[in-house]
């Protein structure tokens, strides 16, 4: 079965920070672009960092410099580093990945809530 569980979301103060996991299985990620999306009530999902074959991360400007992606292709596992956490962060998180013919590595999760607020 092939599925995608992201984990480590929970409620931070403003500044906070926390790490989320995606553990993927069922097929390795090796030949998927695996990216984090985020999705907050009343909005589209929305890319906000992602990963290449050759381990080079890009992200969107609204986290540019607080976040941090990586993975483990051992543990065939995704993280999500968040620092400096603001209350506009506040979203489900997801992950996901695409091969070069557009395919996605799994249906989309349910995500892991990440609630920023004091």
């Amino acid at each position: 079965q092939v599925q995608l569980v992201e984990s480590g979301g929970g409620l931070v103060q403003p500044g906070g920070s926390l790490r989320l996991s995606c553990a993927a299985s069922g097929r390795p990620f090796s030949s998927y672009i695996m990216g984090w999306y985020r999705q907050a009530p009343g909005t589209q999902r929305e890319r906000i960092a992602y990963i290449t074959a050759i381990g080079s991360s890009s992200y969107a400007d609204s986290v540019k410099g607080r976040f941090t992606m990586s993975r483990d292709t051992a543990k065939n596992t995704l993280y999500l580093q968040m620092n400096s956490l603001k209350p506009e962060d506040t979203a489900v998180y997801f992950c996901n990945g695409f091969d070069s013919s557009g395919g996605m590595f799994s249906n989309w999760g349910q995500g892991t809530q990440v609630t920023v607020s004091s």
